[in-house]
């Protein structure tokens, strides 16, 4: 008998090309007043802002140019004051402002009370507002996660502001939004999605749902992930927005591991992509847990994982460390870039190293890792 576990997503998923052609009728039901949140670029979101007046909705738009930081997030619940309604449409950044611009318009106390490591962590003090993401990227899985990632310059940190009722009232997880991605947010966006569903599934909190989602998605997006840098492929786009979607269930309801804990402390470090720091990573980290894992069943997980790897690349019968190298390498020749490319220095990965003891993702990771180990690792990722 599996040992009892708890599994939460969003209170609705439609997925699946021409799903976002819903979206206008959906979020109108939702909320008459309704913030719409973009990307840098609104034109990819202007069909909707159409397509929800028509709808009858009042509509006000905010753009969210970078990752999200604490005064991004507090003008976007000035922009949002009065709504009804929040619906998010771009990658992982969009996505993670607009569900805590959502949780946040409601609030009474300061988003400093909310926010984990530099702040309180105390739970919102009155439920969002109906929140609606659809993903453009395939890589966060920000869909169906209960958290958002909030950059706190001032700490030099990224931290979440969580809940379970941030949980987005309905995901449209639509594959040809992403169609057409660039390469590099392609590949940095891809191993991100696979990176979460590896880690779940080799972490010390894994459940049998999240197994199953993990099991089938590893290969499914290593494979696709493979395609889509020899060429545009409809099909691998739509096994990637699958696998972004499973690694967000998936490390919702199970966690994550040192990759994530030390993308965190970078990204608030440097301003580095959050998806080329964790593909970058994510070998290296893969190396080192497996040397320091001591839970047959762990190393059993991280042996299985190696295998698919390897299998990717035609070499079924691969270590991790093979498998890793392979990964690495392939991702290097495909146009990722290395720690120092990104501008994280030596300085930045001590800081981290020992930042990352503080991070949740830590806590699941399925080995100790020392902050000697973890500086070792990011040394061999530059």
């Amino acid at each position: 008998m599996p040992q009892p576990f708890a599994f939460a997503t969003a209170t609705e998923i439609l997925f699946g090309r021409g799903q976002a052609a819903m979206a206008a009728g959906r979020v109108a039901a939702l909320g008459r007043r309704v913030l719409l949140v973009h990307g840098r670029d609104p034109s990819r979101s202007a069909a909707l802002a159409h397509d929800l007046s028509a709808a009858g909705c009042s509509v006000a738009t905010f753009a969210v140019p970078h990752e999200p930081d604490m005064a991004l997030i507090e003008a976007g619940v000035v922009a949002g004051a009065g709504m009804q309604a929040v619906v998010a449409m771009g990658g992982g950044a969009v996505i993670d402002a607009g569900k805590a611009i959502a949780a946040l318009i409601p609030a009474t106390r300061p988003m400093l009370d909310h926010l984990e490591v530099v702040g309180q962590g105390l739970p919102l003090d009155h439920p969002p507002l109906p929140f609606v993401a659809i993903p453009t990227t395939a890589g966060t899985g920000a869909e169906v996660t209960r958290n958002a990632v909030i950059g706190v310059p001032e700490a030099r940190r990224k931290v979440s502001l969580r809940d379970a009722r941030m949980l987005p009232a309905l995901a449209i997880v639509d594959p040809a939004l992403t169609d057409g991605c660039s390469r590099g947010v392609t590949l940095a966006s891809g191993l991100d999605a696979v990176t979460q569903v590896i880690e779940p599934y080799v972490c010390t909190r894994a459940n049998p749902l999240t197994d199953a989602l993990c099991r089938n998605a590893i290969p499914r997006g290593l494979a696709a992930l493979i395609r889509l840098m020899q060429a545009e492929d409809p099909q691998a786009r739509d096994e990637m927005a699958w696998v972004s979607l499973c690694g967000g269930m998936a490390l919702a309801n199970a966690g994550l591991g040192a990759v994530h804990g030390l993308a965190g402390p970078l990204g608030g470090l440097t301003g580095a992509a959050h998806g080329a720091i964790c593909g970058t990573l994510l070998p290296h980290v893969l190396v080192a847990n497996r040397r320091a894992v001591t839970d047959r069943a762990l190393a059993a997980r991280l042996d299985q994982v190696g295998a698919w790897i390897g299998a990717a690349f035609g070499r079924p019968d691969a270590s991790v460390a093979e498998a890793a190298a392979l990964l690495a390498d392939w991702s290097r020749a495909a146009g990722l870039p290395g720690l120092d490319a990104l501008g994280i220095d030596a300085a930045a990965c001590q800081a981290a190293a020992q930042a990352a003891a503080a991070s949740s993702s830590m806590r699941a990771n399925p080995a100790p890792l020392s902050a000697d180990n973890l500086d070792a690792l990011m040394r061999a990722a530059a």
